[in-house]
């Protein structure tokens, strides 16, 4: 899917569903709690990658990256020990107003590189040992083994907060057709699998920078029970990037992203009869 068209797509709607709030009909979730676990599908735009070590100081152009989906197998998607294979969506919503709410979230996306492909380089990389070794001003270069693999693979596992409006849209006896819209930030915490020049790996959670998001959402519940799909998109800066085990070696980049969720969740009632 073409990212520019997804982007438009989603400001369209996002546009759309704030003109019409005057003509929604206000439902009154005041003091409920909600639990939402699904699972994402992502788009990416071209980032340029900033790779900087002791020996080594240079800029990729315009990478391209995807996201990586797993192969539906309940056996996976639903076991707790490889429920974290897929992408995934987490999130607890509560809701301090009649119709507003405040949640905290788990956005599980996956960011990878795509491998052999064409790049710009520009920088120098110095007394490496390897063929890539020269300085370089805007050369291409492929992505290959032997000189790098850049996936956020373990997860580019965006924490954020978020503040939505929900509103009531068509009410049939238990039924409850409703959306949402609301506004994110928060920060990234990826575990980075990168191999530059063969090194080995970081491997660790690190606290590499922040985002920020909005988001639309279209909700079909009975009684307490419902399911949920989610359009959402944002922009995204992570200065501090460990790559290697080596503690100098870091990266930096920052892309924009949207993402279609599908959830299922079940929300409780706080207040006191």
């Amino acid at each position: 899917m073409n990212f520019e068209k997804l982007l438009l797509a989603f400001l369209c709607l996002l546009f759309i569903t704030n003109t019409q709030a005057q003509q929604k009909i206000t439902g009154n979730k005041k003091g409920d709690l909600t639990v939402l676990w699904g699972w994402n599908r992502g788009w990416y735009s071209n980032s340029d990658i900033h790779f900087k070590g002791d020996n080594y100081d240079f800029t990729l152009s315009d990478v391209v990256a995807k996201d990586r989906q797993t192969k539906f197998d309940p056996a996976i998607y639903f076991h707790p020990h490889w429920i974290t294979i897929p992408q995934t969506n987490f999130r607890i919503e509560y809701f301090h107003k009649e119709n507003y709410s405040m949640s905290l979230g788990v956005d599980h996306m996956k960011y990878v590189v795509q491998q052999n492909q064409n790049v710009a380089i520009t920088g120098s990389i110095e007394d490496s040992g390897i063929a890539y070794d020269g300085d370089y001003n805007n050369e291409t270069i492929n992505i290959e083994d032997g000189f790098l693999r850049f996936e956020h693979s373990d997860g580019l596992n965006y924490i954020n907060f978020e503040y939505r409006r929900f509103d009531n849209l068509v009410k049939y006896e238990n039924w409850n057709l409703n959306i949402a819209e609301g506004l994110g930030t928060g920060f990234l915490l990826p575990r980075t699998n990168a191999t530059l020049f063969n090194n080995k790996r970081h491997d660790k959670f690190h606290l590499a920078g922040y985002g920020f998001s909005a988001v639309v959402a279209l909700n079909l519940s009975y009684k307490r029970f419902f399911i949920q799909s989610e359009l959402k998109g944002g922009f995204i800066n992570m200065p501090d990037m460990r790559t290697t085990e080596y503690k100098s070696d870091r990266a930096s980049q920052h892309f924009f992203f949207s993402q279609l969720n599908f959830l299922v969740g079940y929300s409780f009632s706080l207040n006191k009869d």
